[in-house]
């Protein structure tokens, strides 16, 4: 079972409802083989977003989604945390694809180093 908490939708409207995260979530991970597991997704100001686009990518200013994994490898007692999913609104032309995009990172996918397999899913996904 995945487990999706929503932290600060309201930070923007236009922020799909919590179902609609979850599902979009669920959709993600699934098409990935991940079928168990805890992540958060939370909607941040973009002065929140740049500190951790400085902190941990090195990169000044904001972006629209940043994604950090938690249980990536080896074996977990209890249920998986998967991870976290930070997404700006403000930096975000499209929220479902970026709560789409920050979920296939958590499964380890990663678009700057595939070739094309990462982004070609996510445009699968957000078509259906």
């Amino acid at each position: 079972m995945i487990e999706v908490e929503v932290i600060h939708p309201q930070l923007a409207p236009g922020v799909p409802p919590e179902a609609e995260v979850q599902r979009l979530v669920g959709l993600a991970l699934a098409s990935a083989g991940v079928d168990d597991g805890h992540l958060a997704v939370e909607f941040v100001v973009a002065e929140r977003i740049a500190e951790l686009n400085a902190q941990y990518r090195g990169k000044e200013g904001p972006t629209d989604v940043l994604s950090f994994g938690i249980d990536e490898d080896g074996d977990t007692f209890g249920p998986r945390e998967l991870g976290d999913i930070v997404i700006c609104p403000a930096h975000t032309e499209d929220l479902r694809e970026a709560i789409v995009h920050g979920a296939l990172h958590l499964t380890g996918m990663d678009h700057e180093t595939d070739d094309g397999e990462m982004l070609a899913l996510q445009a699968e996904i957000l078509s259906w």
